[in-house]
């Protein structure tokens, strides 16, 4: 198992060190979570000497691998050249994936992830070529365009297509929300790897389900995890902040737990740290 950050976005700059550690905490622990599972750091960018660079600084700091953002959805990504909208050029995404695999050490994985294309899916197989060219070790296909967004349904079926095209060991992503959907897209793909996002943040105990078999988790076994999340949100950023990301993590986690609903409105209005803190304690 391996876990992967959301991105860090590289500009014209070779970040430092300190900005690192703030972005990647992990890469002070050997580049693992508490649990021991290492983090990839995904970088999101359109220059390929500028991600090359940042790529093997952060591989010199202990990073196990690096990731290629080429499937972030995002207007204000995709306005600056970032994410999905290097969809529309294979040779750009080559020439990105090329720089980064010749600047980072062998032994570290370069693995890139995609979207099925920017609007159609006329270049899909071409940017997969283009990944597997520039000398990715690994990639990942999210079955959607960008304009797709999140609406479902994923589109499996262009998986096995890509994995016919491409030689490169192959993760595949879009809408696994439960242990059956992990079999299926599995079965349809002829994958064995899969990319959980949103299903994992709404059902936290999935990775463990569809891993064990283990009945789904009740409230009360959660909430602690819950409290921990919080508390680790006011060490690790403006405690002022916390709060917020707090409600945004329970305003997803309700659809699936009602009691994340019920905690969700006693903490609506409260904005301070400690008050947060002790209502989640009581």
């Amino acid at each position: 198992m391996c876990d992967s950050l959301e991105f860090v976005r590289i500009t014209n700059q070779l970040l430092t060190e300190k900005m690192l550690l703030r972005i990647v905490p992990e890469l002070a622990s050997g580049g693992c979570t508490r649990a021991g599972v290492p983090v990839r750091v995904q970088l999101l960018g359109s220059d390929p000497v500028c991600l090359a660079e940042n790529a093997a600084f952060i591989a010199s700091l202990g990073a196990p691998g690096i990731d290629l953002n080429f499937g972030c959805p995002s207007p204000t990504v995709n306005r600056h050249g970032g994410g999905a909208v290097l969809l529309q050029f294979p040779e750009q995404i080559h020439a990105i994936v090329a720089a980064t695999r010749r600047a980072v050490p062998k032994h570290i994985p370069v693995t890139a992830k995609m979207r099925l294309g920017l609007s159609d899916t006329s270049l899909t197989l071409d940017c997969a070529r283009a990944i597997e060219a520039g000398g990715a070790d690994e990639i990942t296909v999210h079955a959607r365009t960008r304009s797709d967004g999140y609406r479902p349904p994923a589109r499996w079926e262009w998986f096995a297509q890509i994995r016919e095209t491409v030689k490169l060991p192959m993760v595949v992503n879009g809408e696994v929300w439960t242990p059956e959907d992990s079999q299926n897209i599995r079965r349809i793909s002829g994958c064995t790897d899969v990319m959980i996002g949103r299903g994992v943040i709404i059902r936290p105990d999935l990775m463990r389900r569809i891993k064990s078999g283990d009945e789904a988790m009740i409230w009360t076994e959660l909430l602690p995890w819950v409290i921990d999340y919080y508390n680790q949100l006011c060490v690790r950023m403006d405690p002022k902040h916390a709060p917020g990301r707090l409600k945004q993590w329970l305003g997803m986690m309700r659809t699936a737990y009602p009691e994340a609903e019920t905690l969700y409105r006693i903490l609506r209005t409260e904005r301070e740290p400690a008050a947060v803190g002790k209502m989640l304690a009581a």
